[in-house]
């Protein structure tokens, strides 16, 4: 007669495999709502600034390029697209740990590398334009 353990043995899919990927999922929400979070800021930075020169009675003056609401905008897609894409990715590894056919892939981390040193290296030129 088989016990739990050894059907548990058995099973290709572990509730450890599981809890690791639902453990990696909301390690990427969390990575995906502090983009968002700093895009929100750079996108309310210059009212901010505005903000600060209105308290400390002084004029202020903010580039008027008007680039941080779009590169701000940029990360708000940014970190909303790496929630669904880790959603996804959630999904099909969990499909994956259930059939015993798991594969792992490292395209979610290599697009949102790519694109976060994309948006840093923009940064930078902003910023150095505006120096």
């Amino acid at each position: 007669m088989n016990t739990d353990k050894e059907k548990d043995n058995l099973s290709p899919f572990k509730p450890n495999d599981h809890l690791a990927n639902e453990r990696t999922y909301l390690a990427w929400v969390r990575t995906g709502i502090g983009i968002m979070a700093f895009g929100f800021v750079v996108v309310k930075f210059s009212l901010f600034v505005k903000q600060i020169g209105f308290v400390l009675h002084t004029k202020v003056t903010a580039p008027s390029h008007g680039y941080s609401s779009i590169i701000g905008i940029v990360l708000v897609a940014l970190g909303t697209l790496s929630i669904l894409f880790a959603f996804l990715q959630y999904r099909r590894t969990k499909r994956q740990l259930e059939t015993g056919e798991y594969k792992p892939t490292t395209v979610l981390t290599t697009l949102l590398t790519g694109v976060i040193f994309l948006i840093s290296i923009l940064l930078i030129a902003y910023l150095l334009q505006s120096v």
